[in-house]
């Protein structure tokens, strides 16, 4: 007869579940405790380990919830043949250094002659800076001039340049010198230069989002070769990378406001 028949006709239930836990791994056994009806001796049966599943309770959710994530750090040379990690972050840093150069150069509470140098003036020629086109020197400590006389056709242009380069400046045309006074510092050129500042980050952060859009759409392109977790640990690699970066761009921001301010 079999052993299950004869537990269940025979025997008392709890030892029938003793026997068959003899078959099975001590691994997948627990001990239970049974109080005894005499001397009150403590006496343990075996009985099978049922898998237990922990929960979160929404108090271990919401203590957990704001807690920096686990961050990914994949071998690049790994990935290569996937995507060039590398690159990636190079072009990310490309964006916080020109963010960088940009508060260095145009906003500065003192407007000097090298603060005019990179301003892109639109010519039959193409994009140049200024620099490049004219002479640029300071006549007084609220004046600086604008040499125009090698490229007197790109005169009017510049002065368009100049005027919409953000820096609260307004030039005067005599000939092909451009006068350029220098804005008294006020308040609310401070203020001004604040808002510009914040102006050029958001559009830093936005050329991020192209460099991070980019690289998830070449990563896509390799989706039917690569396993779905690879996929997923490069984008989390990526994004990881582009919050890093934004995180810099903010504190330079922060750190360039509290100098204009004062």
């Amino acid at each position: 007869m079999a052993l299950g028949v004869y537990c269940f006709r025979r025997l008392h239930p709890a030892f029938c579940t003793y026997l068959a836990t003899l078959t099975r791994p001590v691994s997948e056994v627990s001990m239970k405790p049974v109080h005894g009806r005499q001397h009150d001796h403590r006496q343990y049966l075996a009985y099978p380990a049922m898998p237990v599943r922990q929960f979160a309770t929404k108090k271990a959710k919401a203590k957990g919830k704001g807690q920096p994530q686990a961050r990914v750090n994949i071998n690049t040379a790994l990935v290569e043949d996937i995507i060039n990690l590398e690159e990636v972050d190079e072009e990310m840093k490309s964006v916080m250094e020109a963010l960088k150069d940009n508060f260095n150069k145009t906003l500065n509470i003192r407007t000097a002659p090298g603060s005019l140098d990179h301003i892109t003036v639109v010519t039959a020629d193409g994009k140049l800076a200024l620099n490049h086109i004219g002479q640029i020197s300071l006549k007084s400590p609220q004046l600086i001039l604008v040499n125009m006389a090698s490229f007197p056709e790109c005169t009017a242009a510049a002065i368009k340049a100049i005027r919409e380069s953000g820096m609260n400046l307004n030039p005067e045309v005599e000939g092909t010198l451009i006068r350029v006074p220098i804005p008294k510092v006020t308040r609310e050129h401070r203020e001004m230069l604040v808002k510009l500042a914040k102006q050029n980050t958001n559009k830093a952060k936005e050329n991020l989002r192209k460099v991070r859009t980019n690289a998830m759409n070449k990563l896509k392109k390799s989706k039917d070769k690569t396993s779905e977790d690879t996929i997923r640990l490069i984008e989390k690699q990526i994004s990881q990378m582009a919050d890093a970066t934004v995180v810099e761009l903010d504190r330079h921001l922060a750190a360039k406001t509290k100098e204009l301010l004062g």
